[in-house]
C-alpha cells in the first residue's frame, strides 16, 4: 500500500519479532502505556494476538495494528502504534483498514484510546463509547 507522502507495505499476520514490536512501540507514544520492560509479556501479547497487522518500509517495522478477535461480531484492537515520525502519513488508517478488511460484515473494532489520541480517532469516523470498563488483574471483584 502507499500514500503520496510514504511507501510503506502493509502485511496481514506477518512474522513480527519481539525486538521489532519493542522498536515501534518505542518510536510510537504506545511505550508509556505498555510493558516494554517485561519481555515475558512483550512476547505473550504478540504470541496470543489472532490478528497482527503491520506497516513495513522494506524490512523495517514502522507501524502495527495488534488484535484479539473473534472475525464474526468483535475485534479488540489492543494496540494501534505508528513511528511519531511518520504519524500523520495515512499509516494508521491503512492499518485500521486491513484490519477491518479481516474481519466479517458483522464485526465491531473496538479499542481504548489514549487521551492524546481521541481527536485522532474522532477525526477518522470512529464512535465514542462512554460504557467501557477495566479491571486490573490485582483489583478484586467488590461484593455484590
Amino acid at each position: 500500500m502507499n500514500d503520496s507522502r510514504t511507501a510503506f507495505d502493509i502485511r496481514v499476520n506477518a512474522p513480527v519479532s519481539v525486538e521489532q514490536f519493542l522498536g515501534v512501540l518505542r518510536a510510537s507514544t504506545l511505550a508509556e502505556r505498555r510493558p516494554v520492560d517485561d519481555l515475558e509479556c512483550i512476547e505473550g501479547m504478540l504470541r496470543n494476538a489472532n490478528l497482527t497487522v503491520s506497516a513495513w518500509q522494506g524490512e523495517r517495522l514502522v507501524g502495527i495494528a495488534r488484535s484479539v478477535t473473534d472475525f464474526h461480531y468483535a475485534c479488540y484492537l489492543s494496540d494501534l502504534a505508528v513511528e511519531r515520525a511518520l504519524q500523520g502519513q495515512g499509516i494508521g488508517r491503512a492499518l485500521i483498514e486491513a484490519t477491518r478488511a479481516q474481519l466479517g460484515p458483522k464485526a465491531k473494532l473496538i479499542l481504548l484510546a489514549a487521551p492524546a489520541a481521541d481527536r485522532y480517532y474522532e477525526r477518522i469516523g470512529m464512535t465514542r463509547h462512554p460504557r467501557a470498563w477495566l479491571l486490573d488483574r490485582d483489583q478484586p471483584l467488590a461484593g455484590a
